[in-house]
């Protein structure tokens, strides 16, 4: 899954924090203001309502009382003023009646909360489409002032004469209400835009693209091994990056340089192990050629046919090293055979003979344990160097190529030393007798394709001959 940049991370928190403060900003201010302008209505019909008080007052000291349904009509002609009613209490009926059209004595649940508790009462219906307020003001008889209500009407102090019931249409209201939150939303978003716009660009100037920078920079300095220049970056955080990187690029530096030490030094030890090993190998195999009495270089010669072999087979050159290193302990197992069959002068009996083959068992058995390739490979060439390719061979009778390569090449080149180079028991065969031998044994002892690169350049393997002669003289 793509993983998200610093910018965007940071954008989105801070859409998220910004969008939760401006909804509680425009909520506290369209609450605040939703305050005050029901503040604002009700003082209007407040006003409104007095206004028409006032008037019946004024009705009443100059005694015209009986014209105050003129006043009344005009009234109710003012803008917003959807009705207008004036409601005689049960003490005003009693004395002076009914009154005129727009005076009535019934009362609502609205009317009658005024009457009751002598203070005015208001209703608003702000959630319709025309949204109003209703406002009822009730008319308290006092004696105070220069009109004494109880000089013209029998009751006690305090009593509610009447009120006046007034309905205003506040639909203006509500629409500069909305136009001012719309405003304010408008504003706030513009606002949270702005600051959104400014951090992006912000974060981009000076966190993703010295960033990027940094780590391009970085990653040229680990290559040439440089130091980063700190003071290039403007903020404070990426300039403490490019000291800490600076730091770990020097630890890096000083334990590559170690490391490429130890290397050197393990790579030396390597070598020196394995040329031990090559020239404990090739001692081993001279050991068992001076215990057994083999012609002298025998164990050499065999390694450089063996060597010649494997390369003109196209081996890799590893093969070929390995069944070069390998090929000296081909007759190990020989150091198990009593020395008086082993060194017997003349032809082995049945039983003696029989007690030789035992040697490539005996090679194998000394050479399993280990895990090293050199020592793998030498314990298959001990235990297969003398297994023929149509499977009349020994121990296990093994046939074409269920013989290791590694055993059909030594098979060769063992058997090639022997009757070129003189025994104890037998005198060395001219060349043209060898290579009749060998190609009689094509298919039958060795492998029909190493006997045709052997016969394809026999010159090749006599010179290795002449070169590591028998009893130190070549032919």
């Amino acid at each position: 899954m793509k993983k998200p940049s610093i910018r965007t991370i940071t954008v989105r928190s801070l859409v998220n924090a910004l969008l939760i403060i401006a909804i509680a900003v425009l909520a506290i201010t369209a609450y605040n203001f939703r305050a005050l302008s029901l503040q604002a209505i009700e003082n209007q019909a407040i006003a409104h309502a007095e206004l028409v008080k006032a008037g019946l007052t004024a009705h009443m000291k100059a005694e015209v009382m009986d014209k105050r349904q003129y006043y009344l009509e005009e009234i109710r002609q003012l803008h917003q003023v959807n009705r207008l009613e004036i409601i005689r209490g049960p003490a005003l009926v009693n004395q002076f009646g009914e009154g005129i059209a727009w005076e009535r004595t019934t009362m609502d649940a609205a009317a009658r909360q005024a009457f009751t508790a002598a203070k005015p009462v208001i209703v608003h219906h702000e959630w319709s489409l025309q949204p109003t307020v209703r406002v009822v003001i009730p008319y308290i008889a006092s004696p105070e002032g220069n009109l004494n209500c109880l000089a013209c009407h029998s009751v006690d102090a305090g009593t509610v004469l009447g009120a006046v019931d007034m309905e205003l249409d506040v639909t203006e209201y509500r629409n500069h209400a909305l136009m001012v939150v719309t405003g304010l939303m408008a504003i706030s978003g513009a606002a949270l835009l702005l600051v959104l716009v400014n951090t992006s660009r912000t974060i981009r100037c000076y966190v993703s693209l010295p960033l990027n920078t940094l780590m391009d920079k970085a990653a040229e300095a680990y290559r040439q091994k440089s130091r980063l220049r700190s003071e290039e970056f403007m903020t404070r955080e990426l300039t403490t990056v490019a000291d800490e990187f600076n730091m770990f690029n020097d630890q890096i530096i000083a334990h590559q340089d170690m490391l490429r030490e130890k290397n050197r030094e393990l790579l030396l030890l390597n070598d020196e192990i394995e040329s031990t090993m090559r020239e404990t190998v090739f001692t081993m195999g001279m050991i068992e050629e001076q215990r057994s009495k083999e012609t002298a270089n025998h164990t050499k010669r065999v390694s450089l046919y063996s060597q010649l072999l494997a390369r003109k087979l196209g081996l890799d050159e590893a093969q070929v090293d390995l069944v070069t290193v390998a090929s000296p302990l081909h007759d190990i197992g020989k150091l198990g055979i009593p020395d008086d069959i082993l060194f017997k002068p003349g032809p082995l009996t049945d039983d003696e003979r029989s007690v030789m083959k035992n040697h490539p068992e005996i090679g194998a058995a000394m050479l399993r344990h280990s895990q090293r390739d050199t020592l793998v490979a030498a314990g298959i060439i001990a235990h297969q160097h003398h297994e023929k390719w149509d499977g009349s061979g020994y121990p296990q009778g093994l046939q074409g190529e269920e013989i290791h390569i590694f055993g059909r090449i030594i098979a060769l080149a063992d058997v090639f030393d022997a009757l070129y180079s003189p025994r104890v028991y037998k005198e060395s065969w001219s060349i043209e007798r060898v290579i009749e031998h060998v190609s009689e044994q094509r298919g039958k002892h060795f492998d029909p394709q190493l006997v045709d690169l052997f016969l394809a350049d026999v010159d090749a393997f006599v010179a290795i001959y002449n070169q590591y002669p028998a009893n130190g003289a070549g032919k």
